[in-house]
């Protein structure tokens, strides 16, 4: 996918990562050849990079069908004021990485990002006797166990992030279930809507009273927009205090801009952080091959 004639010029896209894991992959899924996919450490550096001009955009993964949320993204996306410019959903499918010469009956730890861990708890759960060890990403932690050349250690990672660093594959395909998804989210420095957009991600701070949430969604069902996801996050400084997190759908523009009127007469605060065209659903994109 391409955006439009501004964004060609964006061939640095940031992702929280090293070479080989999830992201990068999710990078030329969405953007093809064009961009350069930049790898950076952790997520705060991955942000970081973006301010600093270092990269154009970032590809984050902001949720998982199995695992759910990747909280931390959504408190940088709202703290660095980016906006969504686009999504892309990715087919996850992971392996048991080693060095070469290690086994099944060697390894005592795996290593990778938490959320990886998560999406394969039914083998972890197999195996009590092995220590589970958490990652900055997964591809990281395929190369970590390769260079050490220690039998023991084992990562959770893409077949990609294997034949990089010369890992051997124990296991494949240990998800926890196939239709094991994640979203990516395109983020750019500043507000860009592409043609056909349909799905609109807002951030809102309600009145702490009873009843303010049921009256901050009924514009959205009074107009004809779908919820499709709300998240809470709790509100720095606020104890127990929460600012929620919406993707929204509607056929039509005029009808998602209404309820969003409605919604900023009643809340206490209204963000819109992107508006883009939703990507094909799940059934759409096994259709088009993705569990295989």
């Amino acid at each position: 996918m391409r955006l439009n004639a501004t964004s060609e010029a964006r061939t640095r896209i940031g992702f929280q990562g090293e070479p080989g894991a999830f992201s990068e992959e999710a990078v030329r899924d969405l953007l093809g050849g064009y961009a350069r996919a930049v790898p950076c450490p952790t997520w705060d550096a991955t942000f970081a990079a973006l301010a600093a001009g270092s990269v154009d955009a970032l590809l984050v993964p902001i949720e998982n069908s199995l695992a759910g949320s990747v909280l931390r993204v959504y408190d940088l996306l709202l703290e660095h004021g980016l906006w969504i410019a686009a999504e892309t959903i990715r087919n996850i499918e992971h392996h048991l990485i080693a060095c070469p010469g290690a086994s099944l009956d060697s390894i005592r730890s795996v290593e990778s990002h938490p959320m990886a861990l998560a999406q394969c708890e039914r083998l972890l759960a197999a195996h009590p006797e092995w220590a589970r060890i958490p990652a900055e990403d997964t591809a990281g932690s395929a190369r970590h166990v390769v260079e050490s050349g220690d039998p023991t250690r084992a990562a959770i990672a893409g077949r990609a992030a294997a034949e990089l660093y010369g890992g051997e594959i124990l296991l494949e395909d240990i998800r926890d279930d196939k239709r094991n998804f994640t979203r990516f989210v395109l983020l750019l420095p500043a507000r860009e809507v592409v043609p056909g957009a349909d799905k609109m991600t807002l951030a809102m701070r309600l009145v702490h009273r009873p009843g303010a949430l049921l009256d901050a969604l009924q514009p959205f069902a009074r107009h004809g927009v779908n919820l499709l996801k709300i998240e809470s996050r709790p509100i720095h400084g606020c104890p127990w205090e929460y600012q929620f997190f919406l993707d929204v759908g509607a056929e039509r523009a005029q009808d998602l801009e209404k309820a969003l009127d409605e919604l900023r007469q009643g809340a206490e605060e209204v963000r819109v952080l992107g508006l883009y065209p939703a990507a094909p659903t799940l059934d759409c994109v096994e259709a088009q091959g993705g569990l295989q």
